[in-house]
Formats: C-alpha cells, structure tokens, sequence
C-alpha cells in the first residue's frame, strides 16, 4: 500500500497584526486522516482539544480530510488524545476507506488543509483509497497465560526443571545464579514459542489470501501480534481462524480479533515537517 500522508506542524507568527496573529498562534486545523470526497460526519462525534472540536470535513477534488479545530494551548500527547485520534480513525475504517495521518498533524487552517495538502497529494491519495476500498486493519493478538506456559516450559526442558528444583524451599540469597538463569532460560524460551506460533498465525492468515504485518511484541508474554488488512466482508473468516487457533492452543494463549481499524500498518505515512 502505498498512499503518502504528509503531517505538518505550522504554527505561524504573524508580527504585523496583533489580532490576526493571535490567531494563528493559538488555533489550527487538525488532521487526522484523509477519505472519499462524499463522506459525511456524525455533528455528535468529538475531536482532541479542551474543549473538544467538532469533526467536519475539508474536500479538494475526489479526496478530502477529516478535521477539527483546536486551541494550540499545550503540547498533543496525552494518552486520552492518542485514544481519541485512533477511536475517530478506527470508527471511520469501519465505513469508508481512511489513510491515518500519524498524530499530531496540525496545519494553521482549513484553507492549509486544502492546499498544502490535499492539492498537493490528490492523486497518491485517491489511488491509495481505491486500494483500500472494502479493506480494513485487524490485529490477531494473543498473551500466553503465565502458568500456564511456564509448566510447558518445565514439562519440555529438563534444565528448566533442574533449576527449579535448585531453588525450591532455599533463600533467594543462596540460589541467585540459579535464579538468573532460570530467568533467562524461561525467556529465551518464550522467544522461541512466540516466533513459532507467529510462523503459525501468518501461515494461517496467508492461506486466506490476506497482506499481513508482524508487529513488535509490547509485552514479555506476547505470544502473537500480527496485523493483517482484509475485506471487511470477510471478517467472518478471520473470526473463524482466530477461533481455531484458540481452540488449538486452548489456555496457554489468550487469543483476541481486533478491527475493524484504520490501515496503520499498511499505508505509508511519510514526510513529517516542522
């Protein structure tokens, strides 16, 4: 996928009128990402800011972006502004085709918007949301359930036992360099497993015929995180694989289907300005 979003930060000082550059120092037009000309916004639905601004929609040619008005008054960056850039993104994936601009994007106007972005890009981003027609991000995520997997790890390896014994019912003084070890074992060991029941969930999702993005684990217990961009009508077939998967792993893993959400990992955002 190969749609470029441009984010730009451009908070202008204009010395030569007070009121006028009041203005633009303290207000601007933020962007969150690029879709279809003819989308229509929720009045109801909320932007970032304090207080919140409403989502409307600046349109050039066959594309156009979805924005709010906001008070530059403090840095962006809270983890409730995250969750509401991504909640209005992911929301809109589950209609229409959506390119996410990375957050922060914020141009001094709407008539910036227009032109210094989507006039400039209109082409990339009218073929990028033609590729994304009908398509959505979902995310298969799992977690190894820590008991759980720490008996496998014994029942397989026999060093993994032996230490366990060495330091059963001894203080932790005395079995230090047991400790270290064992630790170090059980996550190398975790590594190994995570690698191959990744190997197995993209093997699984590529049967299906579906683009897929591994993505880095957040967690010492991710056992899976995968992303994959798929036809929103096929969710049923996802919901299906994740299920199988499941139910093979049984408790070691707890296995979730996220999505429909914004195509994250599959369009190119490029170009950040300052």
């Amino acid at each position: 996928m190969a749609g470029t979003a441009t984010t730009t930060d451009r908070r202008e000082h204009d010395e030569g009128n007070e009121d006028h550059g009041e203005s633009r120092r303290t207000r601007g037009a933020y962007v969150y990402g690029i879709v279809p000309a003819d989308v229509e916004t929720d009045p109801e639905v909320r932007g970032l800011g304090d207080p919140p601004g409403e989502i409307t929609v600046v349109r050039h040619g066959d594309v156009a972006a979805l924005v709010s008005d906001l008070t530059i008054d403090r840095p962006l960056g809270t983890p409730e502004d995250l969750r509401t850039h991504a909640e209005i993104l992911d929301a809109t994936a589950a209609e229409v085709p959506v390119l996410p601009l990375r957050f922060g994007a914020v141009l001094t106007d709407t008539d910036a918007v227009s032109a210094e972005l989507l006039a400039e890009h209109h082409d990339e981003f009218a073929a990028a949301l033609t590729e994304l027609e009908g398509k959505a991000e979902y995310i298969v995520k799992g977690r190894y359930d820590e008991r759980a997997v720490l008996a496998e790890i014994l029942s397989e390896n026999g060093e993994a036992q032996r230490l366990r014994d060495a330091i059963r019912d001894k203080p932790e003084e005395a079995t230090r360099n047991e400790r270290i070890a064992l630790g170090e074992l059980i996550a190398n060991t975790i590594t190994a497993k995570r690698e191959q029941d990744t190997r197995t969930t993209v093997a699984a999702l590529e049967k299906l015929g579906l683009t897929v993005a591994e993505r880095e684990p957040t967690h010492e217990r991710d056992a899976v995180y995968v992303a994959c961009l798929a036809d929103t009508g096929a969710q049923a077939d996802l919901e299906n694989l994740v299920d199988d998967l499941a139910g093979r792993w049984g408790e070691r893993v707890d296995l979730r289907l996220l999505g429909p959400l914004a195509a994250y990992d599959f369009v190119l955002t490029a170009r950040q300005g300052g």
